[in-house]
């Protein structure tokens, strides 16, 4: 599948391995960390559909809400919401984590990585997020599959990062929309 990747999807794998290797949480790349490869790309197709969405301003809010979920150990809202509702409260039990173990305990980074020598490897959400991407590509008759496929890709899959791309105005509909203008409403499943 990744010989179909254009330059700039390549360069949001890459980038996603970076954020992993380099501290970023887990040793899987996750759609977080897709999310935010494409937050630092400039100059392409997925950069350009989340400037005319006004999200080039908002960058750092949705990085400050993708790492609120890593501190919740990747509950989004909603499901903190549903928790509530079941009388749990989860910003008690992340402070609690907090107290005895550390800020972050719950985000999964390990400060000491010796115990792991390996390299990061895809975890179940970022393969079904480039897997939807390649559905998405061929939904558009798109020969190729760019980063706006993989930004398309993760506002279709329910969690964290499409959660937080909603709350700041990109969705599925808004991307095709500034992609293709209105048209190739098809959507891949």
């Amino acid at each position: 599948m990744f010989e179909r990747f254009t330059k700039d999807a390549r360069s949001v794998v890459k980038g996603a391995f970076a954020y992993v290797e380099g501290g970023g949480g887990g040793q899987a790349v996750e759609p977080e960390h897709l999310l935010l490869a494409l937050l630092d790309r400039e100059g392409s197709r997925g950069s350009f559909a989340l400037a005319a969405l006004g999200l080039a301003e908002r960058r750092e809010s949705v990085r400050q809400a993708l790492g609120a979920a890593r501190r919740r150990a990747g509950l989004s809202q909603a499901e903190t919401d549903a928790l509530a509702g079941l009388g749990i409260d989860v910003e008690e039990i992340v402070a609690r984590v907090e107290e005895v173990h550390g800020a972050g305990a719950m985000a999964g980074d390990r400060k000491d990585k010796a115990w792991w020598s390996g390299r990061a490897s895809f975890g179940r959400g970022a393969k079904d997020v480039l897997e939807r991407s390649l559905r998405v590509a061929l939904a558009q008759r798109d020969r190729h599959i760019g980063d706006e496929h993989i930004l398309l890709a993760l506002t279709m899959r329910p969690g964290v990062p499409a959660e937080v791309l909603a709350d700041h105005g990109v969705t599925y509909e808004s991307l095709v929309r500034v992609l293709y203008g209105g048209g190739g409403e098809a959507k891949a499943g």
